[in-house]
């Protein structure tokens, strides 16, 4: 027989800005891939942390497979004739850039999803992406496009005007210069130096959703929002692309206005992360290389971010999974801070956006550390403000005592007396509640699985459990709000539906 060929060696990482990549010598058989704003609707965001998924976590994928991807990246030079740049840190840091690509919709896409308006030249969104030296964490900071920003010198790329230094909107910074201006004037704010720069558009966000087979969504609450035509029921949702991009786009559903519409974006990108490392996306080379062709096409990128970087970072992290992201916003002082000439601008905090910025130089963690615990439900209340009454609707002996432990034990605030529901045997667990309390109820019935809900006009703000023969137990639920420590961080497993 004849000697089969040897195999070919893998091509050694090429040094990078800000230091070089080196695998991690923990070796896992998972191959994994990773990577909330004011007061509009953010869709870059999407994208670029989309981009991170794909291009980041290339673990397992051949040489092959990936070779020419990056002839499809059309490379810009953000950091030519850059001086007096901040010092490398720990780790490396990604600028991804979205941009507004709507011009590339159809018009059915248009009409289907809402999207109105006329294309720009600008950002949609920025965000800087910090990957530690040990590949094991991703922590991905937004910075709102409206940030009040002090522009550095430069020729303006459209007039060729030259501009002493002067106060803009962040975003002003790529219409004025393009990504080598952006670059400088996100290093000045932070003190961040960046070594790879990617600019999305956000076109291909849908196709690439329904790439890696649409993402999973859990809703504690209806969300229907009439400006994106989002209308979903409580429970647990596939979203192809476009009900993904309604989903990340709506600000309308409820008083927490962006506020809840970046946390909705947080737990979208965490879904997106868990997907994209459990579906095998990342395993299969045809699945992979269409994922990311897609998502190549419309990116652009420093020269120096290619093949070798992709493939040298996506061995480096074997093992990311969604407790490995975390995602923040830099901390606002200020969302309404008036500039004369440019308008209402949003004010950092200086001095915890110093602190922020500080830790991804150190390249130490933001989002605050908490023990394992076991999977849990979401729900729209906290149990610990749901009062419960329980009664013992059979004949067993102590099955009372055994419900009101059981829920008091997850957190529910139950009177410690169960009572006798009667002489009759009830068959079915069930829940009365006054309709004004519909969400607790909610919440309460999460934790009874099976339990039915009888609404009783007047009943007030306890809620009454009647144990029958089919109780079997209780779930652990949990309030859909979420810790997120002295920087508003959280990590993915937070998020994605248990």
């Amino acid at each position: 027989m004849p000697t089969p060929p040897r195999p070919r060696p893998r091509p050694r990482p090429a040094p990078q800005r800000g230091g070089t990549v080196r695998p991690a010598a923990r070796q896992t058989a998972r191959r994994t891939g990773g990577s909330r704003r004011p007061a509009r609707p953010r869709w870059g965001t999407r994208i670029v942390t989309t981009v991170s998924v794909l291009v980041l976590g290339v673990g397992g994928i051949g040489h092959a497979v990936v070779t020419g991807l990056d002839t499809g990246i059309n490379r810009v030079d953000p950091f030519r004739d850059m001086k007096n740049r901040p010092e490398s840190g720990r780790g490396m840091n990604l600028l991804v850039v979205g941009t507004d690509g709507r011009d590339k919709i159809t018009a059915e896409q248009r009409k289907k999803y809402r999207l109105g308006g006329a294309p720009c030249n600008c950002t949609d969104t920025i965000m800087l992406v910090h990957v530690s030296k040990d590949r094991e964490r991703a922590s991905v900071v937004s910075l709102p496009r409206d940030s009040y920003a002090e522009m550095p010198e430069h020729v303006d790329t459209t007039t060729g005007k030259r501009h002493k230094p002067h106060p803009v909107k962040l975003n002003a910074a790529y219409a004025e210069g393009g990504p080598a201006l952006t670059v400088r004037t996100v290093e000045n704010m932070t003190k961040v130096k960046i070594d790879h720069y990617l600019e999305v558009d956000f076109t291909s966000f849908m196709e690439t959703v329904d790439v890696v087979g649409g993402v999973e969504v859990c809703t504690a609450r209806p969300m229907k929002d009439s400006h994106t035509g989002l209308d979903l029921p409580v429970g647990t949702h596939k979203l192809d692309g476009g009900q993904a991009l309604q989903y990340v786009r709506s600000r309308h559903i409820d008083g927490a206005a962006d506020l809840g519409r970046m946390q909705r974006q947080q737990r979208f990108l965490a879904a997106l992360v868990d997907r994209a490392t459990s579906s095998g996306v990342l395993l299969n080379p045809v699945k992979f290389r269409k994922a990311t062709s897609t998502m190549l096409n419309s990116v652009r990128a420093d020269r120096n971010f290619g093949t070798r970087e992709i493939l040298a970072l996506g061995r480096a992290m074997q093992g990311f999974a969604p407790a490995s992201s975390e995602f923040t916003s830099v901390p606002i002082g200020d969302v309404g801070f008036h500039v004369k000439g440019i308008g209402s601008t949003v004010k950092w905090d200086d001095a915890r956006a110093t602190k922020l910025f500080r830790l991804l130089r150190e390249d130490k963690p933001l989002a605050p550390h908490r023990p394992k615990r076991p999977k849990t439900t979401v729900v729209a209340v906290d149990p610990k403000r749901i009062r419960v009454q329980v009664y013992n609707g059979t004949h067993a002996k102590g099955l009372g005592d055994k419900v009101d432990k059981a829920l008091h034990d997850i957190g529910f605030d139950t009177t410690r007396a169960p009572q006798n529901g009667g002489s009759g045997q009830v068959k079915h667990t069930y829940v009365t509640y006054d309709p004004r309390w519909d969400r607790s109820a909610k919440s309460l019935q999460a934790a009874l699985p099976g339990a039915e809900l009888r609404p009783v006009k007047g009943q007030g703000a306890t809620l009454k459990v009647m144990a029958g023969d089919d109780y079997k137990g209780v779930t652990a639920v949990r309030a859909e709000e979420t810790h997120r420590g002295k920087f508003g961080a959280v990590t993915g497993d937070q998020v994605v539906c248990p």
